[in-house]
C-alpha cells in the first residue's frame, strides 16, 4: 500500500482508537470527535503520524493539539502537521 492509500484494516483502526484513550479528559475529548469524523479515511501515513503523537506524554501530547507548542525533532513532519491540522479542527 502507498502512503496515501485508505487505511483499510479496521483492527488497526481499532487498535488505534484504544490507543487514543489517554488519561487527560481534554485528550480524550479532541480524539473522540476526531475518530468520529475522520476514523473511515485514514491514510496509511495519517496512521503513522497519529501513532508517532501517541507516543507522547498526555502532556506533551495536549500541547501540540492545543497549539502551545509545535512539532520539533522526529516530529517535525509533513505527515505530522496534517495530522495536528485536523486534531486542531474537529
Amino acid at each position: 500500500m502507498s502512503d496515501t492509500a485508505h487505511q483499510a484494516d479496521p483492527h488497526r483502526r481499532a487498535r488505534l482508537r484504544w490507543r487514543a484513550r489517554r488519561g487527560l479528559l481534554e485528550n480524550d475529548l479532541i480524539f473522540d470527535r476526531f475518530f468520529s469524523r475522520y476514523e473511515h479515511d485514514l491514510t496509511d501515513a495519517d496512521v503513522g503520524a497519529l501513532t508517532r503523537l501517541l507516543d507522547l506524554s498526555d502532556n506533551d501530547l495536549m500541547d501540540l493539539l492545543l497549539a502551545r507548542k509545535e512539532p520539533e525533532g522526529d516530529l517535525d513532519s509533513p505527515e505530522v502537521h496534517r495530522l495536528l491540522e485536523m486534531l486542531r479542527n474537529v
